[in-house]
């Protein structure tokens, strides 16, 4: 599959594992809150690449079926292009197993209804992350 990159809404009972974006001249969405995941690298599938985007940026290390959810959208960054966003639950152990990777100024377990609502947060991943939040509710 051409993809550009993935992203991904880790939930655990009603928060969202986020990370705020460094806050650099010339970065796109600057200063926001995001989600785990990022560029694809080499021929890695969507979920390769998701999980080591997750296990650089909070230095957890989980299997492919704990990504329980996906959906093809446009890349945010390469419209003409897809990205893949994922879905998956973390534990509570997991949770403090988190190693912040370098990139961002801190990560939080948000409520998801703030993160909805964040005016700081990335709105296509708002978007994305209230659609997988609606479908995983209504299973």
């Amino acid at each position: 599959m051409d993809f550009v990159g993935a992203k991904a809404a880790f939930f655990c009972g009603s928060t969202v594992l986020t990370y705020l974006r460094d806050d650099l001249p010339g970065l796109g969405w600057a200063d926001h809150w995001d989600l785990p995941g990022g560029g694809r690298e080499g021929d890695e599938n969507p979920a390769t690449c998701l999980l080591r985007e997750l296990d650089e940026e909070f230095g957890l290390r989980l299997p492919p079926d704990r990504l329980i959810w996906q959906r093809v959208f446009p890349s945010m960054a390469n419209p003409a292009r897809p990205s893949v966003f994922f879905a998956g639950h973390l534990t509570r152990a997991e949770i403090t197993a988190i190693r912040f990777g370098d990139e961002g100024q801190g990560w939080e377990m948000m409520p998801i209804p703030r993160f909805l609502s964040h005016p700081r947060a990335v709105p296509e991943l708002q978007r994305r992350t209230g659609i997988a939040w609606a479908d995983l509710a209504a299973k």
